[in-house]
């Protein structure tokens, strides 16, 4: 018989297994190959941060992803392959015949005796999904083990607010992943049940085997009290509620809500019960009974029953059911965005403003700005590039003592155009040209004859007029729009300026950099970039050093992933270095009770520009503008999550008590953070919850007054359209408050009384100031103006301003005689002095041809009065009779002296053929005859203006700046 005769040894296929081991070659070479710029990217940003001090900081934060899903992977991999196991014991030794048969006979044929490596499979797969997808919470892992105490309860539950902050979003994050685990188990499990035969869905014999109803049941219960732990959860989730009229657990919340959320942890329990004495019941009655209750209260008591609380209870007497809510709300806000300590202090805002006043405050009058950074930046562009491979990329207001006085000034680093060099090669670009040169400052207040800044700092080589603004190293290889890589210390040498004689060349010693001598560094980076040159190039030598990540904000931001950034990076000059400042925020939507931010005027690219109810600037990053080192100071260590991410990071922050004094000097009181406080400081200033209900006495910021003339519509930048909403943006000044004794550098926005559509012309209810020196940083103070008389606001000023007869008559005259130029209006400025308000507003020529702005004439306006005058002084002693000396120079006149012969038509003819001439010159080349013409022109322009009695600016278009720095 066949049987009887011996099996013949199969030989192996010798050719076959050639081949699968080929294929698995193939496969594992294509992995390695479509993996190697991902191998490349984490192993040079391992270089990087170690190159900056901050391993630590990559390494924990990678732990962390580690740790989750390796515990997250295991947890489902138990889970998974104990009942699957389970399963696999649980099967019927026969299985009944049945239309599903022949396929579940061809699956145990094809796995055969290999069960259990199925089994394995399918538990490591689920696993490995399950759990990487968990590592994305290392955030709030990070939080949840180094949680901190925040010393307030919260009003509701009496817990402490580190509950909400630090443990709660872990705890639900892990019961919300344990809940689809076990469905996804539950699924998989049953499948299991069918190929083993314990499950038929077809046929007449018992559909599910006793065995296999009590492992479902048991699932099934283990379900239901993890629902019953995330209603639980969901009890304290009420503190974040939005359905009332403030965020947090109101009244619908605590009386109807709360109690369903109670109620369905009992019928989850219930539903436990149920599922377990279901195992030893026929049918599945009670699992179907536990799950139809558990979703009737579900839809009923927890949906609809709050729904009808809220319109039936709630809304017909909406202020008195919610008032205890409004108070914790208006408590809570106030605490989580440091609004609690806010000093209120009334101010007259009359006219009873002098002379004497303005001499007794000559150091704030000569601090008031008159050169927007828009404008400025602009002029620096043009005065200040030197060559085309620098660029201004933004100006910032700070203050420095010039000649013994402190003074506002407006500072821009002059940094790398990598767009817009000589040369477009690769060695130009990542070998030659390595960095910018040094910073351009002026005086926010001073102008020369010409209508030009004066500048303190200027040329390449960088030369200063004052001690505190000198450099000794004015190289720039970190700064603001910087993208790419740069290698340094190469065979070409790298290009530091232009003399008047001959290239100057430089070479950089700095501390910061990877070493890329070797092939395996020059490879990885190669790959990074997807640019060969790196790894070819025949001038790169063992002591090069490759220099990546070279944008301030991109920098900090990865050093420390879980803090956000303020939108504007600003140029420190001490100790003879350019240090870059970056404010730097902790933030939180989790406390309880608070109002969540409206973040509507931020700026693109701010690091507050997300929903968040909780905001400290507890760091200032100092990034140096040369070698790139990172140093974060923790400026506020009653922060308890900056607490914690010390706690986590141990040797990533700095104490504030090693902050060098000539740095804490400069640090200003950020803008992004000012920006979020006052738009939430305009309601919840008031106390009282009926008035905050009602929104008696609620304010907004004041209306940014428009563009076109002093008073028009809100825009964005020089004649660019912007919705007529957008509120005025808060400035910094160099002046004495009221009741102070000295002068100090402070930011201010005023408010207006909160109005139905874009109405720009409003009366000023108050002003908020921060304040910015040592010892007095990050004091909030609010000068409320008489309630029963509101002077009037930016938007009426402007209006004033627009309409005044020598404003309007100045655009008329120009509109005539001007002829290639654009008049613009700047920032009006509020500058506030002893108990009356003072506003300033610049006027800009611009020449078509030039493209420089150029500071013609200053609107100053005092209780209704405008003077507009060439100079801030001259405007101010129009006003008030005298006034003290300012920055500025007097302009040129130009043409002859005023003659009762010439008219006002005969004097704009003059002009006319001035400018005419003034265009001729200039298309020869001539400049010096250029701006003698231009200058005469605007001298019978002034001539004309006398004799109307009025005085005068050129320009034929006109337009507005950007909103204040």
């Amino acid at each position: 018989m066949p049987a009887d005769l011996p099996r013949r040894r199969r030989r192996p296929d010798v050719g076959s297994r050639g081949r699968i081991t080929l294929v698995i070659l193939a496969f594992a070479l294509f992995v390695l190959l479509t993996s190697l710029r991902g191998i490349a990217g984490f192993y040079t940003d391992l270089l990087w941060f170690d190159s900056l001090g901050f391993r630590g900081v990559f390494t924990g934060v990678l732990g962390a992803k580690i740790t989750l899903a390796v515990i997250f992977s295991l947890a489902f991999f138990v889970l998974l392959w104990l009942n699957l196991l389970i399963a696999d014991r649980l099967a019927p030794r026969f299985r009944p015949a049945g239309p599903e048969e022949e396929v579940i006979e061809r699956y145990h044929e094809l796995i055969g005796n290999r069960t259990g490596l199925v089994r394995l499979a399918i538990a490591l797969v689920f696993g490995f999904i399950a759990g990487v997808g968990q590592a994305g919470q290392w955030h709030d892992w990070i939080l949840f083990r180094n949680g901190q105490d925040f010393g307030t309860v919260d009003e509701q539950f009496k817990m402490d607010v580190g509950f909400y902050v630090f443990k709660l979003p872990f705890l639900t994050s892990v019961v919300g992943w344990l809940f689809a685990s076990l469905i996804i188990i539950l699924l998989v499990t049953a499948v299991a049940h069918y190929v083993n035969g314990g499950i038929r869905v077809q046929g007449a014999a018992q559909r599910v085997t006793p065995q296999v109803k009590a492992h479902l049941s048991v699932l099934l219960g283990m379900l239901a009290a993890v629902r019953a732990v995330s209603y639980y959860l969901q009890r304290y989730e009420l503190n974040f509620s939005t359905r009332g009229a403030v965020d947090g657990a109101t009244y619908t919340d605590v009386k109807a809500q709360l109690p369903a959320l109670n109620l369905l942890i009992f019928i989850s329990g219930v539903a436990v019960v149920l599922f377990i004495v279901n195992i030893w019941r026929r049918g599945w009655v009670l699992p179907v009974l536990a799950v139809g209750l558990w979703a009737f209260v579900a839809l009923v008591v927890g949906g609809i029953y709050p729904a009808f609380v809220q319109r039936v209870r709630v809304t017909p007497a909406e202020s008195s059911k919610e008032r205890p809510y409004i108070v914790r709300n208006i408590e809570a806000t106030r605490e989580a965005l440091g609004l609690e300590d806010v000093e209120s202090t009334p101010f007259a805002a009359n006219g009873d403003l002098s002379a004497a006043d303005l001499e007794a405050n000559s150091v704030t009058v000569r601090n008031i700005r008159l050169w927007d950074p828009s404008t400025i930046q602009k002029a620096y562009q043009q005065l200040q590039e030197v060559r085309r491979n620098y660029r201004f990329n933004d100006v910032d207001v700070d203050r420095y003592e010039i000649d013994g006085e402190t003074t506002q000034v407006l500072v821009s680093p002059r940094e790398l155009d990598q767009g817009d060099l000589p040369q477009s090669s690769w060695e130009a670009s990542h070998l030659t040209y390595t960095n910018g040169h040094g910073i351009v400052a002026a005086a926010s207040n001073a102008k020369d004859n010409n209508g030009r800044p004066i500048f303190i700092s200027q040329d390449v080589p960088m030369v200063s007029d004052a001690p505190a603004l000198e450099v000794d190293q004015p190289a720039i290889y970190v700064g603001e729009n910087l993208d790419g890589y740069v290698i340094v210390n190469s065979n070409r040498p790298e290009f530091a300026y232009q003399d008047e004689n001959e290239t100057v060349f430089t070479s950089y010693e700095g501390e910061d950099g990877i070493g890329i001598g070797s092939i395996l560094r020059r490879a990885a980076f190669a790959l990074r970039f997807g640019d060969v040159n790196p790894l070819i190039s025949g001038n790169i030598r063992p002591s090069s050093k490759i220099l990546i990540v070279r944008d301030v904000r991109e920098r900090v931001e990865l050093v420390a992933p879980f803090l956000h950034f303020d939108s504007d990076p600003y140029v420190v000059a001490i100790d003879g270095r350019l240090q870059y400042v970056v404010d730097a925020y902790t933030t939180t939507s989790r406390y309880p009770y608070a109002q969540r931010v409206n973040t509507d005027d931020q700026r693109a690219g701010s690091g507050l520009d997300h929903r968040f109810n909780y905001v400290r600037n507890s760091v200032k990053a100092v990034v140096d503008a040369y070698d790139g080192s990172v140093t974060l100071y923790v400026v506020d260590d009653s922060d308890p999550l900056i607490r914690a991410y010390r706690q986590a990071f141990p040797d990533m922050f700095t104490d504030d008590d090693e902050i060098p004094e000539a740095l804490e000097e400069h640090f200003r009181y950020p803008e992004d953070l000012f920006r979020a406080q006052t738009s939430m400081w305009g309601r919840y200033h008031i106390e009282d919850p009926d008035d905050f209900y009602n929104g008696a006495d609620q304010w907004d910021v004041a209306l940014e007054p428009g563009t076109g003339d002093a008073g028009g519509t809100a825009t964005t930048a020089v004649g660019a359209s912007a919705p007529r909403a957008q509120r005025m943006e808060p400035y910094y000044l160099q002046m004495r408050l009221p009741g102070e004794e000295k002068e100090e550098f402070l930011i201010l926005r005023p408010f207006a009384p909160v109005a139905r559509g874009n109405e720009g012309r409003q009366l000023m209810t108050a002003f908020m100031v921060a304040k910015s020196d040592p010892g007095e940083y990050g004091k909030l103070e609010t000068f409320v103006m008489p309630r029963g008389n509101l002077p009037d606001g930016p938007g009426i000023v402007a209006a004033t301003m627009s309409s005044d007869p020598a404003v309007s008559e100045l655009e008329t005259l120009l509109g005539i005689a001007g002829g290639g130029s654009d008049i613009i209006f700047g920032n009006l400025i509020l500058v506030p002095i002893e108990q009356s308000l003072l506003f300033v507003r610049p006027v800009y020529v611009e020449s078509e041809s030039t493209r420089i702005p150029e500071l013609e004439r200053v609107i100053v306006s005092f209780q209704g009065e405008v003077a507009l005058e060439s100079t801030l002084q001259a405007g101010l002693a129009k006003l008030f009779g005298d006034a003290p000396e300012t920055l500025e120079e007097e302009g040129p006149t130009g043409g002859e002296e005023p003659s009762d012969e010439l008219t006002v038509e005969e004097l704009l003819a003059q002009a006319a053929a001035a400018f005419d001439e003034a265009q001729a010159a200039l298309d020869e080349g001539d400049l010096g005859t250029y701006q003698e013409k231009v200058d005469e022109a605007r001298g019978y322009i002034n001539q004309a203006r006398e004799l109307t009695g009025g005085n005068d600016t050129p320009s034929s278009t006109t337009t507005t700046t950007e909103p204040a720095d």
